[in-house]
């Protein structure tokens, strides 16, 4: 039998054992096995590695504890603007959304506008009639609302920042989710979703929504979905540059993507993190940061959940 695998993120940043109760550690950990596990089903009944990562992100949107579907945070007008994206490494096509505000699980419609629309990319009340006209499922403003999100809007709103968090205390914990996978067939997919940043402003957009920057997905090479600091991963060129340094420099997946987050991102004052698989059912899960909520599971009975260093 082929190796089959698939990895997940719920974001990467400030993570300290000290700083986390047990309980809520339990409720993460739970919340990635859960993700992981229904996604490793699909795999192993022959399901495709693009049914995979939507399936870990829908359970992962669903999940208030991350920031992304339900648990987003709030923009500056206290709003929710949410993106996401999904790559096929088969076809080399994808979709994404940005900006949606009542879409209950954005990676849906990037799915869609993967599979029904001559396009890449839709945004805000557009990327919203494409949704009614294709029955996606919409939630109130009443759906989205988490009193910890609306506090940390309000820390925000005091100190004039913009925080990259989903707490109210520390601001370098990033909360973006995100799947790779790899199918009994060989092929590769890539799919992220966010609410962004508390307190943002002027319909701020990040990487997650950017094929090549916070997702991409390439037979040829690897899956790849990151999550930290948007504008360092747009301007590195994150998700592609694994792909590049994996093509043309010969690199191994490991080594292309230390490459990208210990070297390329730091370089210009980046942090944050990625998961990543290639052709051959390697993995990395990697971050310059104190933590990354991850987890991995493949058909020759590899298993991390973890969260810390």
């Amino acid at each position: 039998m082929k190796k089959f695998a698939i990895a997940i993120h719920g974001g990467a940043g400030t993570i300290l054992r000290s700083q986390m109760s047990d309980d809520k550690e339990k409720q993460y950990k739970s919340a990635l096995e859960e993700a992981v596990h229904n996604s490793y089903e699909i795999l192993f009944h022959d399901g495709t590695a693009l049914d995979a990562v939507e399936q870990a992100v829908v359970i992962l949107e669903d999940c208030p504890l991350f920031n992304a579907g339900k648990g987003s945070v709030f923009t500056h007008e206290g709003r929710h603007e949410m993106d996401a994206s999904i790559m096929d490494g088969l076809r080399k096509d994808g979709g994404a959304v940005s900006l949606l505000r009542n879409i209950k699980n954005p990676i849906k419609l990037a799915r869609l506008v993967l599979e029904r629309s001559e396009h890449v990319l839709l945004a805000g009340e557009g990327a919203e009639i494409f949704a009614k006209e294709q029955g996606i499922e919409f939630a109130d403003p009443e759906y989205f609302y988490d009193e910890l999100r609306h506090n940390q809007l309000l820390s925000a709103l005091s100190s004039n920042k913009v925080i990259l968090d989903h707490t109210e205390i520390d601001p370098k914990k990033f909360g973006t989710v995100g799947a790779v996978a790899l199918d009994k067939n060989g092929n590769l997919a890539a799919a992220t979703s966010t609410g962004g940043m508390t307190n943002k402003k002027w319909g701020r957009i990040g990487d997650t929504p950017i094929l090549g920057a916070g997702t991409y997905a390439n037979n040829e090479s690897c899956a790849v979905s990151c999550t930290g600091s948007g504008e360092y991963f747009i301007r590195s060129v994150a998700a592609f540059n694994i792909h590049s340094l994996m093509i043309y420099a010969r690199m191994n997946l490991s080594d292309a993507c230390y490459k990208v987050i210990h070297e390329i991102l730091p370089s210009i004052g980046g942090d944050g993190g990625l998961i990543a698989i290639d052709k051959h059912g390697n993995f990395c899960l990697d971050f310059n940061t104190e933590g990354m909520y991850r987890a991995f599971l493949s058909s020759h009975d590899q298993k991390i959940i973890g969260i810390y260093k």
